[in-house]
């Protein structure tokens, strides 16, 4: 029950029902990345008369967040390249680290050294900075 309230009401958490009717219809199953997107684009490759090349979209394993699409996704998503990532045998480079999405305001942020939010206690004052006083 709870899984069909978060579909009927948030369009953040997964696809709404008018993206899930459209898939169902129109959509043809292209892939999965690491974290669980899925992948689709219109069935057969069929040329949108209005946009001129065909739809491609992904459906989000949970939180609806843009920075999860790994670099791969993201070029066939975006036309970039005709190939998807799930028909190539793609090997990354050992210097090639794994995609990581955006964690800004997260727990997993990074935190320099003399940020208030950085764990430990922030460093003492070297006595290099005068505050500014207004007509001085």
């Amino acid at each position: 029950m709870k899984r069909f309230f978060e579909l009927l009401f948030t369009w953040w958490n997964r696809e709404t029902p008018g993206t899930q009717l459209w898939t169902w219809l129109y959509g043809e199953f292209v892939g999965e990345d690491e974290i669980g997107n899925r992948y689709y684009r219109t069935k057969g490759g069929k040329i949108d008369p209005t946009l001129g090349f065909e739809r491609r979209w992904v459906i989000f394993n949970g939180y609806a967040e843009a920075s999860t699409v790994p670099p791969s996704w993201h070029g066939w998503l975006h036309h970039t390249v005709d190939t998807p990532p799930s028909a190539e045998t793609y090997k990354p480079r050992p210097w090639q680290k794994p995609h990581r999405p955006n964690l800004t305001g997260t727990a997993g942020a990074y935190r320099p050294s003399g940020s208030t939010l950085a764990q430990g206690r922030r460093p003492k004052a070297t006595g290099d900075y005068k505050a500014w006083t207004p007509g001085k």
